[in-house]
């Protein structure tokens, strides 16, 4: 499963990690994902939505 916002497509982030010696090595942020029950059109479905959705309100939560 990638991790990959169902709503704005957030995606994780890529960059180095440097040392206090300015030494580079690869690490990569990951979206905050939580799997929530969302309402649709077509019923309820769980999907992987990343936290900035929920508190914007993109995403309409089930009951």
């Amino acid at each position: 499963m990638a991790r990959r916002c169902a709503i704005c497509h957030k995606a994780p982030q890529i960059g180095h990690r440097v040392s206090h010696a300015h030494n580079l090595t690869k690490r990569r942020w990951s979206p905050n994902l939580q799997r929530v029950r969302v309402a649709t059109p077509h019923g309820t479905k769980r999907m992987m939505v990343c936290t900035a959705c929920l508190k914007t309100g993109r995403v309409q939560k089930a009951a």
